[in-house]
């Protein structure tokens, strides 16, 4: 899934942190962000959300049910 709609970095974070499972960011090279990481939070935050640069990356989850905690942030491909 990709991701959208990211306005409010925050939000998404605390949305991310209330997962059961793990969430990663992968990029298009095949890099592997573990986003419940707070040094990955950082990088995310500096990088992508504050540039608007969140092209050709998705979002792996580990646990199916967390798909609702943050589905207001994806697209389905």
């Amino acid at each position: 899934m990709k991701i959208v709609n990211i306005t409010n970095p925050a939000h998404f974070f605390d949305a991310v942190n209330s997962c059961k499972g793990s969430v990663e960011l992968v990029t298009g090279e095949g890099d592997r962000l573990n986003l419940k990481s707070k040094l990955c939070q950082y990088i995310a935050l500096t990088q992508m959300f504050t540039d608007q640069a969140i092209e050709d990356v998705d979002i792996v989850l580990s646990e199916p049910s967390d798909l609702a905690v943050i589905e207001k942030y994806l697209v389905a491909e």
